[in-house]
């Protein structure tokens, strides 16, 4: 029996989804790729030998939640609500910067 996922909460596949778009996203433009791997200390190879890793692609979304302007543009870009990108680290278990514990 498949459960739903309460609401708020967001199951891993999907938020693997959105952190694929998210990577993606940063991928079509040479700026923002090149600031993305100048933050993580990845390099081109790296990221294209471990791209469809949790820990990568959650880099990608939560890099993108830290400039509001690029947040916007790729949650519009995606057809996504905001909030839904901090929902989708919460579900790869990883917290943004924003977040205290």
């Amino acid at each position: 029996m498949r459960t739903h996922p309460k609401p708020g909460r967001m199951t891993e596949e999907a938020a693997l989804e959105v952190a694929s778009q998210a990577l993606l996203f940063l991928a079509e433009d040479a700026g923002r790729l090149g600031r993305f791997l100048a933050e993580t200390g990845l390099d081109p190879d790296t990221l294209r030998h471990r791209a469809r890793t949790p820990e990568v692609l959650g880099a990608a979304l939560g890099h993108i939640m830290q400039d509001e302007s690029t947040l916007l543009t790729f949650a519009a870009n995606a057809g996504l609500k905001p909030e839904g990108l901090s929902t989708a680290l919460a579900a790869l278990g990883l917290a943004g910067p924003w977040d205290s514990t």
